[in-house]
């Protein structure tokens, strides 16, 4: 009868351990900037800070999961600087309510991945010069995320978008022109080495950095008539990236992952 007690003793004490290991494993989350091999889709993310969750907006479609294709990029997380992002805004600053639907922008870096990054992650007190993305693809194929998709991230200055609904644009600082970023999810390629100048073109942009953009967009279920560049909907006149972009493969790309 002792002996029946201790067995029954010895496996309790097994399944728990085993359960505490499966705990452990299970719970595992990526470190900040850790490269890892599979990636999970858009929302699955974490968010930060969660304090400004119930500010958000919950309307933006960018959220929405759809998994696709077997194409699977590797990705980072390096976070900005809280101060390089914000809020999604369900007013504008004149107290009107605003609830437009999501766009892709596209962008590119200029300068390296690895430069842009350190800007985003270095804290700026001027507001002039704070800026992010919420995503940013390498030479080499592999989607860093930088603003969780829920924020507002600062890709854009004076801008508006023209589609089918007409011009639309949403202030939401007294101080600066209205822009597109409180309804826009931006994403940039890495810049190639022939390209980090001023010049109007460069050689162009790697097969897995499309493969990736395509993937990650398609992660949405932002229409294609809103995926747009940072050249169309600048206001400015001084935005001229994605320089040297093929539309028209990054479209048929976009296809066969949804």
């Amino acid at each position: 009868m002792r002996g029946n007690t201790w067995i029954a003793r010895g496996l309790l004490i097994f399944s728990q351990l085993a359960a505490l290991i499966i705990v452990v494993i299970v719970g595992q989350k990526p470190q900040e900037n850790q490269a890892i091999t599979s990636m999970p889709a858009i929302v699955t993310i974490p968010i930060i800070p969660p304090e400004k969750v119930s500010k958000t907006t919950s309307s933006h479609q960018i959220n929405k999961v759809e998994f696709v294709a077997n194409y699977q990029p590797r990705y980072e997380i390096s976070w900005a600087h809280p101060n390089n992002y914000g809020q999604r805004y369900t007013q504008n600053v004149n107290g009107l309510p605003v609830n437009n639907q999501s766009i892709v922008v596209i962008h590119e870096t200029v300068n390296s991945a690895a430069s842009a990054i350190n800007n985003f992650q270095t804290p700026h007190t001027n507001e002039n010069a704070q800026v992010s993305y919420h995503a940013l693809i390498k030479l080499d194929g592999t989607v860093v995320y930088i603003v969780p998709p829920q924020f507002r991230a600062f890709g854009a200055g004076n801008s508006v978008f023209r589609g089918a609904k007409g011009i639309e644009t949403v202030k939401t600082h007294l101080q600066f022109p209205p822009s597109v970023n409180n309804f826009a999810y931006h994403v940039a390629f890495e810049t190639p080495p022939d390209g980090r100048n001023n010049r109007k073109s460069h050689s162009g942009y790697t097969q897995v950095q499309y493969n990736s953009l395509a993937w990650l967009i398609a992660q949405s279920r932002v229409p294609e008539a809103r995926i747009t560049t940072h050249k169309a909907v600048d206001r400015s006149g001084s935005r001229i990236d994605p320089r040297s972009f093929d539309i028209n493969k990054f479209f048929r790309l976009l296809k066969s992952y949804r």
